[in-house]
Parts: C-alpha cells; sequence; structure tokens
C-alpha cells in the first residue's frame, strides 16, 4: 500500500491544502516584505503572483513559490540606496535571467548536489524555519523593544501552540476528510475568539512592524495588482545599479526553488522538471516586476505543509494563491484575527516533518568525509544563507571526490557457471569515467554473453548513459549478446541503443536520478 506522501492527489485534498497553505502564508509574506524594506502588500502580491503563475506552467506540481526570506535579504540595500522602483526593476531581470537558465536546460545540473549536501540542506533549512518561528514568542515592551514573553502570555502561547500540533498528529487518526492543519487553525481560531484569549494574531504581528501613527491604520486589505512599468532611467547606470541584485535573486531563487524540487520528488516518489521550473520561476518573477510584487522563489516550508496536506497536484498551488487573493480582496479581517499561535505550531510540524532525523544514524555508516560535508551546509544554512551553503558543499564535495576519485571506475571481472564473463562496476560513471570505463572491456575476446553489473556503481549524468549505448554497438557489431543489470528505471529510460539489453529485477534494481535534459 502507497503511503500518505506517495498516493496522487484528487481535487478535493488540492482545494483544502491550498487553503491550509494560504493561511500559512500571509505571516509569512508580510514579514519577508519588511526584511526586504517594502510595504506588507508587495509581499502579499508577490505571494500571489509566484503561487499563481509557478503552479500554473512550473515543473514541479504541489510545489509552493512566493515572497522567501532568502531573496528578501539579497533586496534590502537596493531599496534603501534606490528605492521600490529599482527593486521591480531588478526583479524584472532576475525572471529574465532565470528563463534563460531554462531554455538552456541548466536546470539539469541540480541533479548533481551530491546526497549529504542535500541532507545538510534539508536539516539546516528545517532549523531556520524553527529559529524563525521563535521571533512570534516576542512581543513590544513600553519603550518600543522587542522582548520574550513572559508569565500568563508565554504558557498561553505555548499551550496554543501544542494545541495545534496535537490536533494535527491526532485527527488523521479519526478521519482524513479535512487536512489537520487546516482544522487545526480554524479550531485555534475559534477557541481564542469564542474564549475571549488575550493572545497575538495576525494583526498584532503587521502592527509590531510599522510606527507607532500607523498602527490603528495598518490593514491587510488590498486592491488587485495593477501593470506598471518600473520607473527607472532606462540607461546603462540603471543595468550596472540593478544587475549584481537580479543575479544574485537570480541564482539563489534557482537553487532553492530546484533542491526544494529534488525533496518533493523523493518524499513523493515522483519526479519535477527542473528545466520547467527555471521557466516558471522566471515568468513568475518577470511578472511580479511588472505588477509591483517583490518576487521570491519556493518556500520549503508552505510546500512540506501542502505535502502533508494532501496537496499533489497543480490545483492546490493555484487554490492557495487565489484563496489568498481572495483574503487581500474580501477577507481581510478574518485572516487578520488568527491568532499566531496556530500558525507557529504549523510551522513547528514543519519543521519536525522536515528534518532528516535518519541522518544522525547515517552518520554513523558514511565516510568521514561526507559526514563533515553535511554538518558544514547544515551550519553555513543557519548562519549564512541557504544558496552560499549549498554552493559551498558542493564545492567541497567536488574536490573530497576528485581527490578520492579522480577520473578512474574500477572494474573486476569473472566467469560465471554458465561460461558468461561478467564485468563487476564500482565507482561512478560519469564524464570524468567513461574513457577508463570504456578501455575496461574487449569487445572481440570476450565470450557470445557478457554481463555487465552496476551494483556497485552509478551512472550520474548523460555522458556515462552514451557510454553504455556505444558498449552495446561494439557488442552487437561482434554478434554477442550484452546482458545489463542493477540500473535504475531511469537510466534504462534514457538509453537507446542498449535498452533492450536491460535485464530488470524489481526487487534489486535501485532507485536515483540522473541529471538529463530528456528528463529535466
Amino acid at each position: 500500500m502507497l503511503s500518505s506522501l506517495t498516493q496522487p492527489g484528487n481535487v478535493k485534498n488540492d482545494v483544502l491544502s491550498g487553503i491550509t497553505v494560504a493561511l500559512a502564508l500571509v505571516p509569512e509574506a508580510v514579514a519577508f516584505a519588511f526584511v526586504a524594506g517594502v510595504e506588507p502588500m508587495i509581499g502579499l502580491y508577490a505571494a500571489f503572483m509566484m503561487g499563481l503563475i509557478t503552479s500554473a506552467i512550473g515543473g514541479r506540481p504541489g510545489m509552493i513559490s512566493g515572497a522567501t526570506g532568502a531573496t528578501a535579504v539579497v533586496m534590502v540595500a537596493l531599496v534603501a540606496q534606490y528605492g521600490v522602483q529599482y527593486l521591480f526593476a531588478a526583479v524584472i531581470l532576475a525572471g529574465l535571467l532565470q528563463i534563460t537558465a531554462g531554455i538552456f536546460k541548466l536546470g539539469k545540473f541540480i541533479r548533481l548536489v551530491p546526497y549529504p549536501v542535500m541532507l545538510g540542506f534539508v536539516n539546516g533549512l528545517a532549523i531556520v524555519i524553527f529559529l524563525a518561528q521563535l521571533g512570534q514568542f516576542k512581543i513590544l515592551d513600553n519603550l518600543g523593544n522587542h522582548v520574550w514573553m513572559q508569565g500568563h502570555a508565554l504558557y498561553l502561547m505555548l499551550g496554543l501552540v501544542a494545541l495545534t500540533m496535537a490536533i494535527i498528529y491526532l485527527l488523521p487518526k479519526l478521519t482524513t476528510a479535512v487536512p489537520s492543519s487546516l482544522a487545526a487553525i480554524l479550531t485555534i481560531t475559534l477557541l481564542v475568539h469564542g474564549l475571549d484569549l488575550d493572545t497575538r494574531t495576525v494583526i498584532d504581528f503587521v502592527r509590531d512592524m510599522v510606527p507607532e501613527a500607523q498602527k490603528a491604520t495598518v490593514t491587510l486589505a488590498g486592491e488587485l495588482p495593477s501593470f506598471s512599468i518600473p520607473m527607472v532611467p532606462v540607461t546603462l547606470e540603471t543595468l550596472y545599479i540593478i544587475l549584481p541584485t537580479a543575479v544574485i535573486i537570480c541564482l539563489v531563487g534557482l537553487i532553492e526553488s530546484l533542491l526544494t524540487l529534488s525533496l518533493i520528488d523523493e518524499m513523493t516518489n515522483t519526479r519535477g522538471r527542473g528545466n520547467k521550473e527555471c521557466i516558471g520561476q522566471g515568468v513568475a518573477n518577470t511578472v511580479n516586476g511588472f505588477f509591483g510584487g517583490m518576487g521570491g522563489c519556493a518556500m520549503i516550508g508552505q510546500s512540506m505543509i501542502n505535502i502533508n496536506s494532501g496537496g499533489r497536484g497543480r490545483l492546490s498551488g493555484i487554490t492557495a494563491a487565489l484563496v489568498l487573493l481572495g483574503f487581500i480582496l474580501f477577507a481581510a479581517p478574518f485572516i487578520e484575527m488568527i491568532p499566531l499561535a496556530a500558525l507557529v505550531g504549523v510551522m513547528f510540524v514543519v519543521v519536525i516533518g522536515t528534518f532528516e532525523w535518519a541522518s544522525f544514524r547515517i552518520i554513523r555508516g558514511i565516510n568521514k568525509e561526507d559526514a563533515f560535508v553535511l554538518f558544514l551546509v547544515t551550519a553555513v544554512t543557519v548562519i549564512a544563507d541557504l544558496a552560499i551553503a549549498v554552493v559551498i558543499g558542493v564545492i567541497v564535495s567536488a574536490l573530497v571526490f576528485a581527490w578520492k576519485h579522480a577520473t578512474h571506475i574500477a572494474v573486476k571481472t569473472h566467469t560465471d557457471k554458465d561460461g558468461w564473463k561478467v564485468y563487476e562496476l564500482e565507482g561512478p560513471l560519469f564524464f570524468g569515467s567513461v574513457q577508463h570505463f570504456r578501455d575496461q572491456f574487449d569487445a572481440i575476446n570476450d565470450p557470445q554473453d557478457v554481463v555487465i553489473d552496476f551494483n556497485n556503481s552509478r551512472i550520474w549524468d548523460s555522458s556515462g548513459v552514451d557510454a553504455i549505448d556505444g558498449l552495446a554497438d561494439k557488442y552487437k557489431e561482434q554478434g554477442k549478446t550484452l546482458h545489463i543489470r542493477h540500473i535504475s528505471d531511469e537510466c534504462r529510460q534514457l538509453l537507446t541503443k542498449a535498452q533492450e539489453y536491460v535485464e530488470i529485477n524489481v526487487n534489486e534494481d535501485p532507485r536515483y536520478k540522473i541529471a538529463s535534459d530528456k528528463l529535466a
């Protein structure tokens, strides 16, 4: 039986999950708008447009995009020095660069991110999400400083958070008709206002971020975003100003989006299309710049809420975006009433589900170099930035790999009881090792039947696939039969000339992804 994470979605689950995500998007979008130094509505517009467009045309159904902290921190300096119009221009340029990356099929390279880097990214991100929620346990004192809650306020907040988490964990044991996260948010909201409990709500969070004179009038209500060309001079000087910010937004957005895509692939046992997601992110950011949004990228926290709530199809993300717009236009007072404790509880559950607890067991079984990379990426993610952490992790992993493996792949041969010659491979087959791989075979002098066993090897890129196809040609020319064992289903799909020689063993064949334009 399929687990709940690998089951296909349906309309009801997608719609209900989308509503849940929309509720969680509001405080995140507002918070990241303040991080970037822009008005809250700019963050909300970004969440709406990013979510709608990437869900409709992106490469990963079920993934949620919006305004994010990773891109917001890049924007703040540009906004502070030149104003929001320059930010809109930079977001447009970043979108065009992302579209270009998709057209040139650069999304496939995310498949080359090593597994320890992925583990470090996921664990670091879980810690970052957890630390971000701790800010909700602070209030403003009489001097306008943020201080930790104490006494009754703290105990009430903790109690409501715990109740939210309990509902999320226990409700699925009774019924799966409604996403447990949505039920928890609604229950806590009704409880707080029904009993008139004094706890912070979404509007309190927003008011804490604006000057005292604006607190009474601040609201999350707004209008439809309207088209407007950024009011900046069309000169080389403007390009010089916005280009550095645009490039960083482009890279950070794509790295975070494609890694989130890979994570959801693993969780749902499906495959997203990296190049298509690059284009979807690019179109969404470009539209943001023309319609007054701050842009963004994939949001791993909201994506995990969506997946855990049953959202699998494009409808879930589209629903989240449209419901968010409905909140802005028609239901802002209701959203402003949601207790922050309910949203914090939902995010704490996301943290627990996102963190790879199995990595503690894995560390005992992997070599010290991979363990070092895992801890390094986790630490840099928490201390600095997600994109920087991934880049550092990939570089360190590449250096370690180059030092240990160079360009060689080990081959052992023996003859089995049927007289077949068996080539047992060890090590990765990729562009650096294909020549040594080819040199190990003797198609002229080998017997009639030859086995290539990849049980202890992995095919990493299309160069490895091409090398196998070329080998199949050589043995076919000699009138001999090739038997290929223990490669993943994805590798088998990419083979052309050698596909007919693959022996399929569902129980023993490995499952892993390969960097390829055809599947990206």
